[in-house]
């Protein structure tokens, strides 16, 4: 007897725990019940009926997200009436009273995809330009009833400060995700174009709810397959599920295809066959997705077929492509991430010197798009060369959402201050506050298009991204790339309130972990500008003794140089000379040591190991603190989240509780397993007020991993 009430209670105590326990899968848009009374009440009563007129997929939309997100916040569904005395008016400007349309000021400065939302007497209004701007107003206020805003008084527009704000997605089509650490691809490419998945409609609101408009559904390693005509009809199932929300597709073009699939004998961009193959293929495309946007090209860079291969250059590439799509108003992004195997110099110079001389010779439909840094996303970079040395064509950013540097999806990283410490670098382009923003948004070159790509951190986990606080990372992207200006802070206080809590305390002290946790990562991993550490292949832990991979570039001790005498990469006109690429202003800065930041020390300059700093430290000192303090800022971090523990649910709770003692437990490896191997060369002991490292540095470098993820 006494067994069945225990197997009853426990049947009782899981069904509740299942009931209540959160799995991350809602994102931000969890739309949790208002707490506050007061505001409770004050938000049925502005919210109680919506007027809006017309009929479109995007209204619909519109409709169905209000249902569901007043509904469940505010615990009653609102009345959808055909008065215009509603309590709120969504509408484009020519489909509401002018009256309503006239009470604002600023409405003709809103672009395209921008919107108004204000409030006359004791109505809402929000109206837009397009249906676009209105899917995105809508979400914008139950952002701010989400965040506990007050609705009385509103006064506000915005507009998109970038046209194109695209998620690339490095997805294969046997579902495996290069670089991708939050399981498979959401693209169930087999079961298409058939059966929709409900993900697909969840995953088309997650970007609408932050303003991404565009997604590249293939990896850039592309296959040609997806350019064939059964493949053809998977990809219009899922633009089709896009399109209400206003996200245009776009396909990865592999340039080998007219060989692979078309079989012609040659994929030259100048040859007239390949040219009619490509018109005829991109025909056959826009007759089954109308708003197709275009292709996303990676070429001559890691094997990658191009037109190189025929003496043809990048311009000559991009712009066969340009051609047949510019008359369905479609565009090309060319990536601009090249090396050579044949050229032995400085991998931070060869972008640069491939694409500098084809400036002014692209069409004008497309777009170069440029890492943010000329390695390969490391902790820190400083900002590309190319960002400023390119006045006449439209340059393209490329940040990486997915953690491939950044300790993959078991670190919490929250990459705000890395997209905005990029965005503010001065390039001196055009003097002082030429900024890689105003480059990239097409301003300071005045540009017809522009944009910014994320390398997407999305898969098919329960969560999308791994770990909970990776979706901060695609949250924080979507909302910079609207507007860079937005402070980062503010972001993550936005994005916690919005995941997890609105709790005063908690969401400022686990914002403080969010703002803290790059410069701690850097400090632990790659610290005064040392890079590319990791470990080769998947990029998983540190591995700095790498020297017999094939390719110098591809081993770290190309990057970092430590021999006795010093340690550091010079970039210098006694080194690769990398410096000369940049402005002068920017130039004299960082290859004066009294000026350059410490940040960039070793980035730009081979030093000495007794080389004193700034702050006192010589170089091996400075080393051995920020180790220590990268690997002490994380137990930090797990000390700040225990604090936490009642305030949200248990699940995500541990789940992040877990994943930072994996945190410590690496970055503690990452201390010792690099400091030991630079100790070899200083000559000079770890400070005395350090605890002592772990293991030897041979148990370090016995360690392999050769399932890690993203091992491709």
């Amino acid at each position: 007897m006494h067994y069945t009430k225990y197997l009853l209670f426990l049947a009782f105590f899981l069904l509740v725990r299942v009931a209540s326990a959160e799995n991350g899968y809602e994102l931000w848009m969890r739309y949790t019940k208002v707490s506050d009374e007061k505001l409770l009440t004050r938000y049925q009563e502005l919210t109680s009926s919506i007027h809006i007129p017309g009929n479109s997929a995007t209204l619909d939309v519109i409709r169905a997200e209000l249902r569901l997100g007043i509904g469940k916040m505010l615990g009653k569904i609102p009345h959808f009436t055909t008065e215009a005395t509603a309590g709120i008016l969504i509408g484009q400007l020519s489909d509401i009273p002018s009256l309503y349309a006239g009470e604002h000021t600023s409405l003709e400065g809103i672009t395209e995809d921008g919107y108004a939302i204000y409030t006359k007497e004791k109505q809402i209004v929000i109206t837009a330009p397009t249906d676009a701007g209105l899917l995105y107003a809508t979400f914008h206020l139950l952002r701010l009833i989400q965040t506990g805003q007050s609705l009385e008084r509103l006064h506000l527009t915005s507009s998109p400060k970038v046209k194109l704000r695209l998620l690339n997605h490095w997805d294969n089509l046997n579902r495996t995700v290069e670089r991708g650490y939050a399981g498979f691809s959401i693209w169930d490419w087999h079961t298409l174009p058939d059966y929709i998945d409900e993900r697909y409609i969840d995953y088309a609101r997650a970007n609408a709810s932050i303003g991404i408009n565009g997604v590249v559904l293939t990896n850039v390693n592309a296959s040609a397959t997806a350019l064939t005509p059964s493949y053809l009809q998977k990809v219009k199932a899922l633009a089709d599920v896009m399109r209400p929300y206003h996200i245009k597709v776009y396909l990865t073009a592999r340039f080998s295809a007219p060989l692979e699939i078309g079989r012609l004998e040659t994929a030259d961009p100048l040859n007239k066959e390949v040219k009619r193959w490509w018109k005829e293929k991109t025909d056959e495309i826009y007759a089954l997705i109308p708003d197709f946007g275009g292709f996303l090209v990676k070429a001559n860079s890691e094997g990658q077929p191009g037109p190189q291969d025929y003496g043809r250059t990048h311009a000559e590439g991009a712009n066969m492509l340009a051609d047949v799509l510019a008359p369905h108003q479609g565009i090309v992004m060319w990536r601009a991430f090249v090396y050579s195997h044949e050229a032995l110099e400085d991998r931070h110079k060869q972008a640069y010197n491939e694409f500098v001389p084809l400036d002014g010779k692209f069409r004008d439909n497309v777009l170069v798009q440029v890492k943010n840094g000329a390695i390969d996303f490391m902790p820190r970079e400083p900002f590309h060369p190319l960002f400023g040395a390119m006045p006449q064509t439209p340059l393209m950013m490329e940040f990486q959402l997915t953690q491939e540097y950044l300790g993959q999806a078991t670190h919490l990283v929250y990459l705000a201050p890395l997209f905005k410490e990029c965005l503010n670098s001065d390039t001196y382009a055009q003097g002082e506050g030429s900024t890689v923003a105003k480059i990239v948004d097409g301003s300071l070159d005045k540009h017809r298009i522009n944009g910014i790509a994320g390398v997407s951190n999305i898969g098919n986990d329960i969560n999308w991204c791994g770990h909970p606080f990776a979706q901060a990372n695609w949250y924080a992207f979507g909302r910079l790339c609207w507007d860079y200006d937005l402070n980062a802070s503010e972001i993550a206080k936005e994005w916690l309130k919005m995941t997890f809590s609105n709790d005063s305390s908690f969401v400022e002290q686990v914002c403080q972990i969010m703002m803290g946790s790059r410069e701690a990562l850097v400090n632990y991993m790659n610290p005064i500008g040392l890079h590319h550490l990791m470990g080769t292949g998947h990029h998983y832990g540190p591995a700095p003794w790498v020297d017999d991979l094939p390719r110098a570039d591809w081993n770290p001790t190309y990057y970092h140089k430590a021999d006795t005498q010093g340690i550091g990469f010079d970039r210098t006109t006694s080194g690769s000379n990398a410096l000369s690429q940049y402005h002068p202003e920017v130039r004299r800065k960082w290859e004066d040591l009294s000026l350059c930041e410490d940040e960039y020390l070793l980035w730009f300059h081979h030093l000495p190991w007794d080389d004193q700093l700034k702050d006192g430290h010589s170089i091996w000192e400075k080393l051995c603190e920020s180790y220590y303090s990268g690997m002490q800022s994380v137990k930090t971090m797990q000390e700040v989240w225990d604090r936490q523990q009642n305030k949200i649910d248990d699940q995500r709770f541990k789940q992040v509780q877990m994943l930072l003692a994996i945190q410590y437990k690496e970055a503690k490896w990452w201390r010792d397993a690099c400091l030991l191997y630079f100790q070899t060369f200083s000559g000079q002991e770890i400070l005395p007020k350090h605890e002592k490292v772990a293991h030897t540095l041979e148990y370090y470098r016995s360690l392999h991993f050769p399932y890690a993820p993203g091992h491709w």
